[in-house]
């Protein structure tokens, strides 16, 4: 050590701690227009597939097509906010990575679907649940901890009740885990 650099004593350590968390919050709650556009995107693509596998249509994974545009335009909404936000604090970078992680590692499902005989909504809402409760915690928001719980249970109930059933059960969770804290969030924003 130096002997110009300063010691902090314990009460600054936890102000610059506090405000690191109190900027992060601000940050994830700022970042409300991604659950509910991901929330509207997989619910509406949920209800699309189960209403196309009771309509015996031959390609019913067709629906799900309509994540490629939200991708670009999360990917879009994230340059634009990284170019805004003042400050990126450790914990943002940890939610950014941790959110990219489940991202990839549903791509890689997606992709090697067919090794689980394409049971990939009820394994995805399992995934869900974490990410999902992990935010909650981060900024000591009830809702998106319940939704990441209710991912955690509709996964399960996924696994019992099989295809077509997955399907509304999944529209359900990412309302529930999704959608409502998403426009929770966007009014405690205001």
């Amino acid at each position: 050590m130096k002997p110009d650099d300063k010691v902090l004593t314990t009460q600054q350590s936890l102000a610059i701690i506090t405000e690191m968390i109190s900027l992060t919050k601000g940050n994830v709650r700022n970042n409300s227009v991604y659950f509910l556009l991901w929330g509207s995107v997989i619910a509406l693509a949920n209800l699309g597939m189960f209403a196309l596998l009771l309509a015996h249509y031959s390609r019913p994974y067709i629906v799900w097509s309509i994540a490629i545009p939200a991708w670009l335009v999360t990917i879009y909404m994230a340059y634009r906010h990284g170019r805004k936000q003042r400050v990126a604090t450790h914990l943002d970078r940890i939610h950014m990575w941790m959110w990219l992680c489940v991202g990839v590692v549903i791509f890689t499902l997606v992709g090697f679907g067919k090794s689980i005989n394409y049971q990939l909504n009820p394994v995805i809402l399992l995934i869900s649940a974490l990410p999902t409760l992990l935010s909650g915690v981060m900024i000591k928001f009830r809702p998106l901890i319940v939704g990441g719980i209710f991912f955690w249970i509709c996964g399960l109930l996924a696994f019992v009740v099989g295809s077509p059933w997955q399907f509304l059960v999944g529209a359900v969770a990412v309302t529930v885990g999704y959608i409502i804290p998403g426009m929770l969030l966007r009014k405690k924003e205001a």
